[in-house]
This record gives structure tokens, sequence and C-alpha cells, in this order.
């Protein structure tokens, strides 16, 4: 089952069994993912949709921070298990040992050594996480390899 349709039957199943917050959240994620397919005007691909549940992930994350910094927790805590809802059908992150790994292996295969060649080191080593790492972390591992 692909991953659309895991998320349209559990939709389906928590709207059937009254679950007001996990209804609310798979009803915005089909949303969203139906407005990249149109935007994309074709279906999107497993890794496509992947990209489409991080981001509302990482909304969800920043709002909670701001909601913490604006001294309104139970918004905060709101935005926290949305995340959490969405979170549960993203693959698992890998661990930042993996990505060094990862990192490491690629810059030598592409012979980059200079920080003038991050971007090309970046798409390299995103590639081959198939994402399954955050860009930030990938970021901050390719940039202390390059600074050596």
């Amino acid at each position: 089952m692909s991953l659309i349709e895991q998320i349209d039957a559990d939709f389906l199943t928590a709207y059937k069994a009254h679950d007001e917050l996990k209804t609310s959240v798979l009803r915005l994620l089909k949303s969203s993912l139906k407005n990249k397919s149109i935007e994309k005007k074709d279906n999107l691909t497993e890794e496509e949709a992947f990209k489409v549940l991080r981001k509302e992930v990482k909304q969800r994350q920043d709002s909670a921070k701001e909601y913490s910094d604006a001294g309104r927790p139970d918004s905060a805590e709101k935005e926290l298990s949305e995340s959490k809802i969405i979170e549960a059908y993203l693959p698992a992150e890998m661990s930042e040992d993996v990505i060094r790994g990862i990192a490491v292996e690629t810059l030598q295969d592409l012979g980059i050594t200079e920080m003038k060649d991050m971007g090309r080191a970046m798409g390299a080593v995103i590639g081959k996480t198939n994402g399954q790492a955050d860009g930030g972390l990938v970021s901050k591992i390719v940039r202390e390899l390059l600074n050596k």
C-alpha cells in the first residue's frame, strides 16, 4: 500500500472513530498531497510525498517553538501532537554517524575537497540518504568535512 493510500485509509478509520485531532491532521495531509500533485500535474512518487510530509512536520515544529516562546503552551502542545501523527508516516531518520559515513564516501568518490563545491556535495549526499536525513544535519556534516 502506498503512502497516500495508507493516509486515505487511516483518515477513514480516524473519521469513523471520531478521532478529531487525527482526522483533521490527515485531512490536511491529504489536501497538501493533492495540492502538490496538482502543482506537479502528475501523481506523486513516494519520495515526493515524504518531502511534503517532512515540510508539514517542520512547519508544526516551528509553530510549536513560536507558541512556546509566546507563552502559549497549550497551542504548542497541539502542534507537537500533530507533528507526531505526521511523523508516524515517515521512514526512520538516519543517525548522524551513518550520514557522516555517506558524506565521507560521497566526497571521496566525487573528489570534492573545497567549499566552492558545497552545492554539488549536498545534492549527492542528500540523494544517497533517500530522504531519511534532515537537510540541516547533512549540511552541517558536509560543511565540517569540507572545512578540514
